[in-house]
């Protein structure tokens, strides 16, 4: 009998949501492996997961076909308990042979750590796989989770993404006996809805993927992808045009089908008169086509449709995208036409009737705490020598910002939010720098999205960002798992990476704080206590932590260090990580970071600072010469790295601090802190608070970790 041996299961649904699915094979692919690994089957073996509109797969390569045998031991009483004087077996050796269910002369002596006890070897007998298997699969399958589950048989009984209509399960060709919701595990898949058998009978991973192929279903989501790509490189390369770049409709579309095809198709080039960012939007938002742009980049009267058939050879299919397309296209060129009747400033009244949140206003409460946030970030910046700066103009831009809520392109195409706004802004004569401002107020929206590209339109961002995070922190409305309806996480990440990549030396307390007090001035006037002020601060500098790791590749402790220091001012607070990350590995700090550890803990433990503190250190008190040297050297490089810090030079203040490790390392070697003598104590300890304080301004030395323990 084979040791090992391959299995397959299928979960074959209704047509499951393409943005769910590739979740959905990364959990399918957890579930299996966490089901596999708990029994002890996933050594050497591997799993593989797919998915596709209509079916969720996972194949085993290699799994064991039994659980090993185990052998463990029992210990019992001790020897003294188990024989008496004479070496006879007492009542209690009775009772332990008769608990384990084997003879007493089948029982060992063993020593353990109490001594010489009773043993007794236990043989667990391994499972069979498929009996495992048939046993968890029903828990595990339905274990899924997924955004909107569905009931199909009956209110109260199992959910799925989709009704369930088939399950494969075979090991080694032979059934895995199951049933999940009244549908039974079989031998049988299904091919294309419309192009392939409706029952196709499998012996497992060998001819699956295979059998399915020749009934037009692709099952590998890489392979569907690369179809798409090199059908949609045929089209356009002929012509010499391009697609207009979509990484995720490229996703959405080889998850949308499972046998894909690319058609080219047309529509009126009189359509080109409406801006590229709509013609694009109702192609790729409604239609999930590919816009096709010529090598200037300029949109050409073309699309790519990707089709879930083998081919449309009577050019059906094309007509009716096509047809779709154009009434789709007549409706935006409808919207444009009708809201611009109206200047955007004059849907601004309608704000007040469109609620923001329920404890919140309206989003016209919000426009009037945007325009007064947006006015002092701009004032701000303009203080700091930021020249672009323009008080009017980011005043002007909250203004228009949310207008286009409430226009009728924007309530048929949601996604252009800001956009439209934008655009009616500059085809009504706003001027460019305001236009551009509405366009990307909402930008940042990931890790990857570009910033507003003019100062005016990054207040007006900030504003907008700012007023939703501390406003839902003021009504408790706080991310948590998964739950954030209001973007809070990405309004954070966007106000991180436009500090950061302007370079803006903004104050965060100082900017939550103006954004509070313009929640106290204008409706609902919610008064936010500092606690909620330091709740965003602290919700804010958690993203600038996972930009500085994850995308800037500093080390944690790196960061945590500099921190620890002060991060009101992110930029500041960047430039003292970066000058630690290249001091660190130098030869003086390691140690000197060390020390100043063992500082810390020694002051922690000597107690509330109030008990030991002197008001300054005593030279008089002074009884060793290192402890003289290190308050005069200490003195000495503390003016030093004063005037490179001052300047920003954090390396040069960084490196003048590490130049006191020779006499640190001193006082440690010849000098007892707690000294027997109060006052030279306290004195001692004033020193090394002192020192700490003066050289933590940076960054916490003491947050570092050594290389080994990293």
């Amino acid at each position: 009998m084979k040791d090992r041996g391959d299995f397959l299961l299928e979960i074959g649904c209704e047509e499951i949501p393409a943005g769910v699915i590739p979740r959905a094979v990364e959990q399918l692919k957890q579930t299996l492996e966490k089901l596999l690994s708990t029994h002890g089957l996933l050594e050497n073996a591997t799993v593989e997961t797919l998915g596709a509109p209509r079916r969720l797969a996972g194949i085993v390569k290699s799994v064991l076909l039994r659980q090993e045998d185990v052998t463990r031991e029992i210990t019992g009483p001790p020897k003294s308990i188990a024989y008496d004087n004479v070496g006879q077996p007492t009542r209690a050796a009775y009772s332990f042979a008769e608990k384990q269910g084997i003879p007493l002369e089948k029982l060992s002596i063993v020593m353990t750590p109490k001594g010489e006890c009773l043993a007794a070897k236990q043989v667990i007998v391994g499972r069979c796989t498929g009996d495992i298997l048939a046993e968890n699969l029903p828990q595990a399958i339905l274990s899924l989770s997924f955004p909107r589950p569905m009931y199909w048989s009956g209110a109260g009984g199992p959910r799925f993404v989709r009704p369930i209509r088939w399950i494969v399960a075979l090991l080694e060709g032979k059934l895995v006996a199951f049933n999940v919701a009244g549908v039974n595990s079989g031998s049988n898949t299904s091919g294309h809805r419309f192009l392939g058998k409706a029952k196709i009978s499998v012996r497992g991973p060998a001819d699956y993927v295979t059998k399915l192929r020749s009934n037009f279903v692709m099952v590998h989501a890489e392979d569907r992808q690369k179809k798409i790509e090199q059908e949609i490189q045929g089209l356009v390369a002929r012509k010499g045009w391009r697609t207009h770049a979509d990484p995720g409709l490229l996703e959405m579309v080889t998850y949308l089908n499972e046998y894909p095809s690319v058609l080219l198709g047309n529509f009126d080039p009189a359509f080109l008169e409406l801006p590229d960012e709509i013609l694009i939007t109702v192609m790729r938002g409604h239609q999930k086509y590919f816009a096709v742009e010529n090598r200037k980049g300029e949109l050409e009267p073309h699309f790519l449709a990707v089709i879930n058939l083998d081919r449309d050879r009577e050019g059906l299919v094309r007509a009716g995208h096509e047809r779709v397309l154009r009434a789709r296209f007549a409706d935006a060129r409808f919207f444009w036409e009708t809201d611009q009747k109206r200047r955007l400033s004059d849907y601004l009244p309608k704000l007040s009737q469109v609620t923001y949140e329920s404890r919140l206003g309206s989003y016209g409460d919000k426009v009037e705490r945007m325009r007064s946030l947006a006015r002092w970030i701009a004032e701000q910046w303009f203080s700091t020598g930021i020249r672009q700066a323009d008080v009017p103009g980011a005043d002007r831009a909250a203004e228009l910002a949310k207008c286009d809520l409430v226009t009728e392109m924007v309530r048929e195409f949601t996604e252009l939010q800001g956009i439209v706004g934008g655009l009616y802004a500059r085809a009504q004569g706003e001027p460019e720098d305001i236009s551009w401002a509405v366009y990307d107020h909402y930008r940042p929206v990931g890790i990857d999205d570009p910033i507003p590209r003019n100062l005016t339109g990054c207040a007006v961002a900030m504003a907008d960002k700012l007023d939703s995070l501390v406003a839902c922190f003021a009504v408790e409305l706080v991310p948590s798992g998964s739950s954030d309806p209001f973007a809070l996480r990405r309004a954070a990440l966007g106000i991180v990476k436009i500090l950061l990549e302007r370079k803006v030396p903004l104050s965060l307390s100082a900017a939550i704080s103006a954004s509070a007090r313009s929640l106290l001035i204008y409706p609902p006037k919610i008064q936010v206590s500092p606690k909620v002020e330091k709740q965003v601060l602290d919700f804010i500098l958690e993203r600038a932590r996972f930009v500085l790791r994850e995308r800037e590749g500093f080390a944690y402790d790196e960061v945590n260090a500099a921190f620890a220091a002060g991060a009101d001012e992110l930029v500041d607070a960047v430039q003292r990580v970066a000058a630690l990350k290249t001091i660190r590995h130098t030869k003086n700090f390691p140690p000197l970071a060390v020390a100043f550890k063992r500082i810390r803990k020694i002051l922690a433990k000597a107690g509330p600072e109030e008990s030991w503190k002197l008001s300054a250190v005593d030279p008089n008190l002074f009884r060793d010469t290192a402890e003289r040297e290190l308050h005069t050297v200490s003195r000495k490089v503390a003016g030093r790295a004063t005037t490179h810090k001052k300047a920003a030079r954090y390396r040069e203040a960084l490196e003048a601090i590490a130049e006191l490790r020779p006499v640190v390392d001193r006082f440690f070697d010849e000098v007892l802190v707690m000294a027997e003598e109060e006052e030279v104590r306290k004195n001692r300890l004033t020193l090394l608070a002192e020192l700490l304080r003066e050289f933590s301004t940076i960054a916490d030395f003491s947050e570092m970790v050594s290389e080994e323990s990293r």
